[in-house]
């Protein structure tokens, strides 16, 4: 598209980059709505004579999709338009939800919803990746940390409105099964919103690269990084051999163990151990993932301000004193409710952190026409390593051998993350270019 004349470009770089934003915001929450509403009725398809172990495998395909489609996907999402692609993504996801909810086949067996599962965790991949391909394309480099820790609030908001929209399903509709269709309905409508407001990049809307917009080039950036890679470019030059990147997809890998190993399980943890009703499970769902958003914004301006730019001192701070929540919210006798849901609220406050700064580190380690598919290699990581994990051997081990089990699997994912954060102290520094 030819560029805009000069008076033009301020007023239309601002307007759209608030656009935008707004835009991947609200779709990005959109896709957690249906994402892990399947959790909030386990309970109901336990009653039903469903084992956990059965349901953990179910849910498993979620995980399994996800990991490879935000992969996968994500490499096809860096030469598509973010626009279009994020839409569909979230439509085809939310359809897939209504169906669940309204067709009684469609939870009449393990297999069945294992399928239906997987076939939403692959449209719920098309999600980050174009999202992430905005951001790298309208935000630059030295404002990117603060707002990727606000539009990462996405995953809280949607995230938390999954309980207070399940009880108002179930006020509304008198059904388990509308714990899936209404959220379902609800993310359509945010699908609509995300096509009309979200552009794909600024070249697109008669624009320069928001690096000579901005006056912030990166040091390693040249004019040919507005070229389109190829997938062969993408994977075997920018990807595959950065050896940093591994080290955060192992990490991820273990963060996301705990983030769903406590998030999937809390609404049946807490009604059989620590005996929570319904509405106070469905609020106490609610309150994890909103505690998230100020957690991940303060762990964003630690992170720029105070580490100068570093992921890692911040991630393994954080990590850290999820650890101790986690201890507190497994060891609390039952009854103190009070308690279970300030260390429930602090886990949320807390684990949204690192799982942001790993989406920030991968953005800045590759150019941005390969964004979605360095990001797409932690998620891999995160969902085929951690929440797959979590779902399918925290319903194993619980079934065995109880809760103190899976708990003693949280630990070690949380001693583990550490770990492998720790591996890129000194690489990040030296490609920070800080003493």
């Amino acid at each position: 598209m030819e560029q805009l004349p000069l008076e033009r470009i301020g007023p239309e770089y601002k307007k759209l980059r608030t656009q935008v934003f707004l835009g991947i915001f609200l779709g990005y929450a959109g896709y957690y709505l249906v994402r892990k509403n399947f959790s909030l009725v386990m309970p109901d398809l336990i009653e039903q004579g469903y084992s956990k172990a059965d349901l953990g495998f179910a849910l498993s395909g979620v995980s399994i999709a996800y990991g490879l489609s935000k992969f996968l996907m994500g490499n096809v999402s860096d030469r598509s338009n973010a626009r279009t692609f994020l839409s569909v993504g979230l439509l085809l996801s939310a359809l897939t939800m209504i169906f669940m909810g309204v067709a009684p086949l469609a939870t009449s067996s393990i297999t069945i919803m294992f399928i239906l599962l997987f076939l939403n965790g692959w449209f719920q991949g098309m999600g980050w990746p174009p999202c992430g391909r905005v951001m790298v394309h309208w935000f630059s480099t030295k404002e990117r940390g603060t707002k990727m820790s606000i539009w990462n609030v996405a995953h809280n908001v949607g995230g938390g409105l999954v309980g207070p929209i399940a009880i108002a399903a179930v006020a509304i509709f008198g059904s388990w099964e509308s714990k899936f269709y209404f959220p379902g309905l609800v993310a359509l409508v945010f699908a609509a919103i995300a096509y009309m407001l979200v552009r794909d990049t600024p070249q697109s809307c008669g624009l320069p690269t928001i690096e000579a917009y901005k006056n912030d080039y990166p040091a390693n950036y040249s004019a040919d990084q507005e070229q389109e890679l190829t997938a062969k470019q993408i994977f075997f030059e920018y990807v595959f051999n950065n050896r940093v990147l591994w080290y955060i997809a192992f990490a991820n890998a273990f963060v996301y163990l705990v983030r769903y190993g406590i998030l999937d399980w809390a609404p049946t943890y807490l009604e059989e151990a620590k005996g929570f009703s319904v509405k106070e499970t469905g609020w106490a769902y609610f309150a994890y993932e909103y505690a998230g958003i100020p957690g991940t914004l303060l762990c964003g301006w630690i992170s720029d301000k105070v580490f100068k730019g570093r992921r890692a001192p911040a991630t393994i701070i954080y990590m850290v004193l999820v650890l101790i929540a986690v201890l507190v919210y497994w060891k609390n006798p039952a009854g103190n409710l009070w308690i279970d849901n300030v260390a429930l609220i602090s886990i949320g406050f807390l684990i949204y952190g690192p799982v942001m700064l790993i989406g920030v580190q991968a953005l800045d380690l590759v150019p941005k026409k390969a964004a979605g598919t360095a990001a797409g290699l932690t998620g891999l990581f995160g969902y085929l390593g951690g929440a797959l994990f979590a779902n399918i051997a925290m319903g194993f081990i619980v079934d065995h051998w109880g809760w103190d089990g899976g708990f003693i699997m949280l630990v070690a994912a949380c001693l583990l993350s550490i770990l492998f954060t720790a591996f890129t102290w000194k690489r990040e520094k030296l490609h920070l270019n800080l003493p």
